[in-house]
C-alpha cells in the first residue's frame, strides 16, 4: 500500500535585515526572483482561503483528513471570485469534505495511471514507445485537488540529483526514446540553473529530439516566464532540441492578462504550446465552458490538445463526469468547435501503449 506524501514546496531564502554593511559588502544577499518570493507567500491553508475570500462561513464543509494540503499562489487567487463558494476556480483548489467521505471515494485508487508499474530508473517512467517521462520533483506551485499524483510516494521515487546517473544509462541503453517528458509535480518550480543543467545532461544524449515540458506555472504563476527561462529554452531549441510545452487550463478565466503575455512570450521564443484539461464535475463540464476555454487558448497562442476524463485517483472521485455525460458534452463541443479547437476525449488506462480516445462509435 502506497503512503500519501504531501508535496513540498521550496521556500524562497531567507533576506536578513538589519546586518553590518561590512557583513552584507563580504556576503551579498542574492536577489529572491518575484516568482520565488509568490511561491514562497502562497496560501497554505483552506481557512485562509475562504477567509481572503470572504467565505468563512464554509470553514466547516473543509476537509480535515486530507495528506494533501492546501496550496494557492496569490497569482490564482486573484482570479477567484470573492463571495463565490461555488466559483469554479475555486473548486479546482479548494479542500472539502467529499475529499475523505469513504464512500463518495470508493471507486479511487492510490496509482491510477499505472505510474509505479512503469518506473524504470527512480523518477523514470516509460509507458509509450518512442517517450518516457521525468518526475522532475514533487513539488508544485498550487494544489489541485484533482491531481492524479496526489497520492503518489515521490519521497521513494523523487530526487532527481541522486537519481540522475541511473536515469541517464537507461536512456543511453534505449536510443528508441526520442522525446522525453519533465513532468512532476511541476518541473518548472526547478529554477533556471537547476534546469539549465538538467537540459545539458539530457541534451547529450543525441537520441533525443523532443523536450516536452508538462507544467500548470505559465497558468497559476505567470511571473515564472522570465527572460532567464525564455533564453533557456530558446538555447535549447538552437543547440537541436524541439522544445514543447503542454500547459493544463481548465477555465477560460484561469486565463487572464499577465496569463496571455506569458503565453505569447513563450510563442515568440519559438515554443510549441498545446493545452490538456481535466473534465471536472462543477468546474468546466459544459460545452460552452468548454468551447470558452478553447477560444481562450486560440487568443493565447495555445492549442487544445487533450480533454482527459478524471484519472480514478482517491480523494478526487466527487469530480467524476461519466463516460455517458462526456461524450454528450464532447459532442455537443464538436458542433461549436473548428477542429483545430476541438480537443480530443481521452482516459489513460494503466499498461496501454497510448492513450486511449473515448469515441461513440
Amino acid at each position: 500500500m502506497l503512503t500519501a506524501v504531501r508535496k513540498t514546496t521550496p521556500k524562497a531564502p531567507r533576506i536578513t535585515a538589519g546586518r553590518p554593511a561590512a557583513a552584507k559588502e563580504r556576503c551579498p544577499a542574492m536577489p529572491v526572483a518575484d516568482w520565488k518570493r509568490q511561491l514562497a507567500g502562497a496560501i497554505r491553508s483552506g481557512e485562509e482561503l475562504l477567509e481572503r475570500l470572504s467565505l468563512q462561513a464554509h470553514i466547516p464543509e473543509l476537509a480535515r483528513d486530507s495528506h494533501f494540503g492546501c496550496l494557492v499562489t496569490e497569482s490564482y487567487l486573484q482570479k477567484i471570485e470573492p463571495g463565490n463558494i461555488n466559483d469554479p476556480l475555486l473548486r479546482q483548489v479548494l479542500p472539502l469534505l467529499p475529499e475523505d467521505d469513504a464512500s463518495a471515494q470508493q471507486a479511487g485508487v492510490h496509482d491510477p495511471v499505472g505510474d509505479l508499474n512503469a518506473m524504470a530508473a527512480p523518477g523514470l517512467l516509460h509507458k509509450y514507445h518512442g517517450r518516457a517521462l521525468l518526475v522532475t520533483t514533487g513539488a508544485c506551485a498550487i494544489h489541485c485537488r484533482y491531481c492524479f499524483r496526489r497520492l503518489y510516494p515521490y519521497a521513494q521515487h523523487a530526487g532527481l540529483e541522486k537519481n540522475i546517473n541511473d536515469i541517464l544509462d537507461y536512456l543511453a541503453k534505449h536510443p528508441e526514446i526520442d522525446e522525453l517528458i519533465l513532468s512532476g509535480g511541476d518541473p518548472l518550480v526547478l529554477d533556471n540553473n537547476k534546469l539549465r543543467t538538467l537540459v545539458a545532461q539530457l541534451q547529450a544524449h543525441k537520441s533525443l529530439q523532443t523536450l516536452r515540458i508538462h507544467t500548470r506555472l505559465p497558468v497559476v504563476l505567470p511571473e515564472r516566464i522570465d527572460e532567464g527561462l525564455l533564453e533557456l529554452l530558446q538555447k535549447t531549441a538552437a543547440n537541436g532540441l524541439q522544445v514543447v510545452m503542454v500547459i493544463h487550463a481548465n477555465h477560460a478565466r484561469e486565463l487572464d492578462n499577465a496569463e496571455e503575455d506569458a503565453l505569447q512570450r513563450l510563442h515568440a521564443a519559438g515554443i510549441i504550446l498545446l493545452n490538456q484539461s481535466v473534465l471536472l464535475r462543477g468546474v468546466n463540464d459544459s460545452a460552452e465552458a468548454l468551447s470558452r476555454l478553447s477560444k481562450r487558448l486560440l487568443q493565447c497562442h495555445t492549442l487544445p490538445y487533450y480533454l482527459h476524463l478524471l484519472d480514478p485517483v482517491k480523494g478526487a472521485m466527487h469530480f467524476n463526469v461519466s463516460e455517458k455525460d462526456a461524450l454528450r458534452i464532447h459532442a455537443e463541443l464538436e458542433k461549436a468547435l473548428p477542429g483545430y479547437l476541438l480537443p480530443k476525449l481521452v482516459r489513460e488506462i494503466p499498461g496501454k501503449h497510448a492513450k486511449t480516445a473515448i469515441s461513440r462509435i
